[in-house]
C-alpha cells in the first residue's frame, strides 16, 4: 500500500485481520461461498474506502490484509467487515442459516495485528529518542515519558 492522502493527513495504515467462521464450520472451502465471500469484502473497502491487499482463507476462518484511513479504528473495520459481509452471505446462499443455526456467520471476536513496511518497534524507538539536537538535548535533556 502507497502512502494515502487524506484533507487532514497522510497515512499508510494497514492491518492484518482473521475472522472464523461460527462453529469452526469449513464451509469456506465451496468455491461459491469464496467468490461471494471476497466480492463482498471487496464492495465493502470500496464503499468505506477500505483497501484489501490480500484475502485468503483455510476453510473455517479468512485472513484479510487491508490499508485504512486513521479515522478508522482496527476494531471498528473488523465490526463493518464481519457484519456486512455476513449479511451479504445470507442473502446469497440462504442455505447457510441451516448449517450455522442462530443466524450469526462470523464467530464473536477475531485477530487484529499492524504491519509496517520494514519499520520495526526498535527502528521507531531510535528515531523518536534521536529527536532533538544535541544543543537541545544537553540543555534540556531528552523528554521520557515512559520506560
Amino acid at each position: 500500500m502507497a502512502v494515502k492522502f487524506s484533507s487532514q493527513c497522510v497515512y499508510q495504515i494497514r492491518y492484518h485481520l482473521v475472522m472464523c467462521v461460527k462453529y469452526r464450520n469449513q464451509m469456506l472451502r465451496r468455491k461459491a461461498y469464496q467468490e461471494t465471500l471476497v466480492g463482498g469484502l471487496r464492495e465493502i473497502g470500496k464503499r468505506y474506502w477500505y483497501e484489501s491487499e490480500e484475502i485468503g482463507s483455510d476453510g473455517d476462518h479468512v485472513h484479510i490484509f487491508v490499508g485504512a484511513a486513521g479515522r478508522w479504528a482496527p476494531s471498528r473495520i473488523m465490526q463493518v467487515l464481519k457484519s456486512l459481509s455476513a449479511r451479504e452471505m445470507f442473502r446469497a446462499h440462504p442455505e447457510i442459516r441451516k448449517t450455522l443455526w442462530g443466524g450469526e456467520f462470523w464467530s464473536d471476536g477475531g485477530y487484529i495485528g499492524t504491519v509496517g513496511g520494514g519499520t520495526t518497534e526498535e527502528i521507531v524507538r531510535k528515531y523518536i529518542q534521536r529527536q532533538g539536537s544535541p544543543s537541545e538535548k544537553a540543555l534540556y535533556g531528552q523528554l521520557v515519558l515512559f520506560r
